[in-house]
């Protein structure tokens, strides 16, 4: 059998500790872009380092833009604005009783050029909304109920629903909040120099400053490292405790095969001496008998408590009714055993079927 636990805990350690490695590699990559204290510096350091380029830098400013949006349902305004719409209905399960669910309507997001300012200068940043770390503020949050006609009612009934109405959230980056973006600089057809993705590196735009980045970045790499370590360690736990398990089993399973052999060899030389005329005696056959091995002829693992006797078949005609008492006296301490948990329901079942067969047995016997 396979040992599931321990390999998905393997997996698991492997999958944090790479998710760990790469928090710690974007924590150092930040540590070595060039920060940018003031806007009006940057162009000057956009020319020094032209020569090394791509340049990543991080700048600190607040949102503007010439052409904000206005938000429909909150007021506010902002340079980009995401509107979802979620219909809210309950329906019929199997058990015929109401549960609540919903559905996307609508889904839309308006972006506007837009900047950060930090009263020396300002860059454009461009690409914003696929970046790590940005979080729109949500700007409302609207239920709208659903009209109660007599027609839309009924078809909903008809068709299992009941509308409880739209939800509407708007979310938005207003104009004016302070943001830190990590990006490349470059200059665009006419001069100006703007921020986007890199084509390799971290592209962050975020609230907070660039030294809260790189300490939440090392916070979660040691983290997802002790979590790999934990489970690595339990997963090999579980591995060794399978394999030790399964090295005893077969260690067992070949030590009872061994004495299964012995006592099939043992057997086979007192057949043979039998055919070739070598009468024993009583107290050569007691002997003989404790060389025996003990073992239950089920399970081939404990000692055995009960023994099957060779049939008297030569007087089954004037033992019948006295074999078969006994026998149903076995087959209702057998129920017994099970009942109390003396013996297992495989050692149960294979005795079951060896009594009912002698049963049979008796009962062809007396019809003949």
């Amino acid at each position: 059998m396979i040992p599931v636990g321990g390999i998905t805990c393997c997996l698991s350690a492997a999958a944090l500790y790479l998710l760990g490695r790469s928090s710690g590699r974007d924590a150092d990559v930040l540590k070595s872009v060039s920060r940018v204290n003031q806007l009006k510096d940057l162009a000057q350091l956009f020319d020094a380092a032209s020569k090394v380029l791509p340049l990543v830098v991080a700048v600190s400013g607040r949102v503007g833009s010439d052409t904000p949006i206005n938000c429909e349902y909150s007021g506010l305004r902002g340079v980009i604005v995401e509107q979802t719409a979620e219909q809210h209905f309950l329906k019929h399960n199997d058990a015929g009783s109401w549960i609540q669910d919903s559905a996307l309507m609508l889904s839309m997001c308006k972006e506007v050029p837009w900047y950060l300012d930090d009263g020396t200068s300002r860059v454009h940043v461009v690409g914003a909304r696929g970046a790590t770390g940005l979080v729109l503020t949500v700007g409302s949050e609207v239920f709208e109920e659903s009209g109660r006609s007599l027609v839309r009612g009924t078809l909903d009934y008809l068709q299992g629903l009941k509308m409880l109405g739209v939800k509407r959230i708007e979310r938005v980056l207003p104009t004016g909040t302070p943001l830190t973006v990590v990006g490349e600089a470059v200059k665009d057809d006419i001069g100006s120099i703007r921020i986007q993705r890199p084509h390799k590196g971290p592209f962050y735009v975020s609230d907070k400053t660039i030294d809260q980045l790189i300490a939440n970045l090392g916070k979660w790499s040691r983290l997802y490292k002790y979590a790999s370590m934990g489970f690595t360690v339990f997963g090999i736990y579980l591995l060794a405790k399978h394999a030790v398990q399964y090295i005893m089993e077969r260690r067992r399973h070949w030590e009872m095969r061994k004495r299964v052999l012995a006592a099939a060899a043992k057997k086979a030389g007192q057949e043979e001496g039998g055919l070739n005329g070598k009468a024993e005696s009583r107290s050569e056959s007691t002997n003989k008998d404790r060389m025996m091995p003990d073992l239950c002829v089920i399970c081939l693992e404990q000692e055995y408590n009960s023994v099957f006797v060779p049939w008297c078949s030569n007087n089954i005609g004037s033992n019948f009714s006295k074999c078969m008492q006994i026998l149903k006296l076995a087959y209702n301490l057998l129920y017994v055993e099970i009942l109390s948990g003396t013996v297992s329901i495989h050692v149960a079942a294979a005795a079951e079927s060896y009594v009912n067969i002698l049963i049979l047995k008796l009962k062809r016997k007396e019809d003949k």
